[in-house]
């Protein structure tokens, strides 16, 4: 009998700037200045500000056509 695999798949409310700007190919001084202008939603925890990915995932999802 086979074994099934299951892919966990752990989602990432929010994330450092420096990650995304390595994930994105962008640099960490673009990513703040999209996160100061409103572009990139992010929020407080703590000290750093971090891009609110789950934020942007919805936004995405509201903006396109799903269905």
């Amino acid at each position: 009998m086979d074994e099934q695999k299951q892919i966990i798949l752990i989602a990432t409310p929010v994330m450092t700037q420096e990650r995304f700007a390595q994930l994105t190919g962008l640099t960490e001084g673009q990513v703040r200045g999209m996160i100061e202008k409103g572009h990139l939603p992010s929020l407080k925890i703590g000290k750093p500000r971090l891009v609110n990915i789950a934020a942007l995932s919805q936004d995405a999802l509201d903006k396109e056509d799903w269905q």
